[in-house]
């Protein structure tokens, strides 16, 4: 049965769509924007965008039971792939050892014009 994960340490769903859904030991967290949950604002520049963004996904992680650890596929969504270099360094941060498989694709624009958004599977 699936499973609706909601947590106020990240932003609320701007559609549609739940924050994640577990279904079968494996969670899903929709695309996160680099929104701060408390104050509703995104952050200057690729590398704080993207530390926050890793924040976000952190809080859904947590709220469902799971780490980074269990993360084994992400999808980053760049605005500019000239950010590539800057945005993987943040990214890699959080995964130093055994990190998930991922792919990366430069977009024409993204919600809120974001400069990234990443979207996260998890499995435990």
């Amino acid at each position: 049965m699936k499973k609706i994960i909601f947590t106020e340490k990240a932003p609320k769903a701007i559609g549609p769509y739940s924050q994640a859904v577990e279904i079968n030991g494996t969670l899903y967290i929709s695309g996160q924007v680099p929104i701060n949950p408390e104050t509703g604002q995104m952050p200057d520049g690729i590398k704080n965008q993207t530390e926050q963004v890793m924040k976000n996904i952190g809080a859904i992680l947590e709220a469902a039971g799971y780490t980074f650890n269990n993360v084994v596929k992400s999808t980053c969504l760049l605005k500019d792939m000239d950010d590539f270099q800057a945005m993987n360094e943040v990214y890699g941060s959080y995964y130093k050892e055994n990190p998930p498989a991922r792919a990366a694709y430069g977009v024409v624009k993204l919600p809120l014009d974001a400069l990234i958004e990443i979207e996260t599977i998890a499995v435990k």
